[in-house]
């Protein structure tokens, strides 16, 4: 998910989409552990992903009330 496509999103939407990426990264962990997991890739992206929604989240959240 890019950055522009999560600008798109609305602060619900954002957490959303955040806890929903996080329990995939939990899982993929697990799986990883038990040696299921064939591309690990996916670890990193889930985790950038996660710093992504969380950066964002944030800006939204800090320009709120200067706009007030």
């Amino acid at each position: 998910m890019t950055s522009k496509e999560i600008r798109d999103l609305s602060p619900g939407e954002i957490t959303t989409k955040l806890r929903e990426t996080r329990e995939e990264l939990l899982q993929l962990r697990l799986r990883k552990q038990t040696g299921q997991v064939e591309k690990t890739d996916k670890l990193r992206t889930l985790r950038k992903d996660v710093a992504r929604l969380l950066t964002i989240q944030n800006e939204k959240k800090s320009a709120a009330p200067a706009a007030a």
